[in-house]
């Protein structure tokens, strides 16, 4: 396995995903839009290839012609915790449409191994399959999709359910980001009663997991399964805030219960699924609670 095409590199998880297989010596390319920004990959821009999609299968078979690659990484998607009518179309192209324009491209050009990713949040309730939102919906939408793939076309698959995840240097608005944008400008930071359960996997474990599910799939003939990428164990909102306020000596103030349960609020993560084979998290939260601030 040599060369590589990675969907959704422009974003956190993808441009370290790229980053460590440029740096492990791989042939990496990138599918992504004319419109997708490469703040996240500069340094590593002349590295990698870039090929267009422009929303037309036409334009993704002629990428799979062109590269002809071992393995294609699945990243991209839309993520919406919360979807506005208005954004139907925007999810449904992204996460349905553009996957499986990337899948039919595959099968027709003899491309036969996909690690795709999906989401803890297909199990609402610690259900098989109860979406939490339209988001998780469409994401074991594509799964399905992709049986069909499998069984009708070949295609081999191993589906990666991502919980939460963080980093150093991670642009997105999500909760550490978010209490040190509130310290900054000393805002109270509003937060609902915390008592939801987090498990936080750090980013270099996400990419070990991505790398792990890559060689299993590539020793196999035939494969279609779903791993997730788990600690096995979480944490109460109200305890990881506390500490990493406290850890890092921040200057907050934190109002509980001051924001309501959103609608569907996972309580407690997904626990059933079955954890990818030879991973396992090298990082806890307590590694990483200060490498976050600084």
């Amino acid at each position: 396995m040599k060369k590589i095409i990675i969907t959704g590199a422009t974003g956190f998880i993808g441009s370290n995903l790229t980053r460590r297989l440029v740096n492990e010596g791989f042939e990496v390319n990138l599918i992504i839009r004319k419109s997708s920004s490469t703040e996240l990959l500069k340094d590593i821009l002349d590295m990698v290839k870039l090929y267009y999609y422009d929303g037309t299968y036409q334009s993704m078979h002629e990428i799979m012609f062109e590269i002809k690659p071992d393995l294609v990484f699945h990243l991209a998607s839309k993520f919406l915790v919360q979807h506005r009518s208005d954004e139907i179309v925007d999810l449904i192209t992204s996460n349905i449409l553009f996957s499986t324009h990337l899948a039919e491209a595959m099968v027709n050009n003899d491309i036969t191994k996909l690690v795709n990713t999906g989401t803890s949040w297909q199990h609402y309730n610690n259900e098989i399959f109860n979406p939490v939102n339209l988001y998780a919906a469409t994401k074991q939408g594509f799964i399905d999709i992709l049986l069909y793939y499998h069984e009708a076309r070949k295609l081999d698959v191993i589906t990666l359910e991502l919980f939460d995840t963080c980093g150093k240097d991670d642009p997105r608005p999500k909760l550490f980001n978010i209490i040190k944008t509130a310290a900054k400008n000393n805002t109270e930071l509003l937060m609902s009663p915390g008592e939801q359960c987090l498990d936080i996997i750090y980013i270099d474990d996400v990419v070990d997991a991505f790398l792990i599910a890559s060689q299993i799939i590539c020793e196999e003939n035939s494969i279609f399964k779903s791993y997730v990428v788990s600690t096995g164990s979480s944490l109460p909102l109200k305890e990881i805030v506390t500490k990493f306020v406290d850890e890092n000596n921040i200057d907050i103030v934190v109002k509980w219960g001051g924001r309501e349960y959103r609608d569907r609020e996972v309580m407690i993560p997904w626990s059933r699924g079955e954890i990818l084979p030879g991973w396992s998290a090298k990082h806890s939260f307590n590694d990483f609670v200060k490498w976050l601030f600084h």
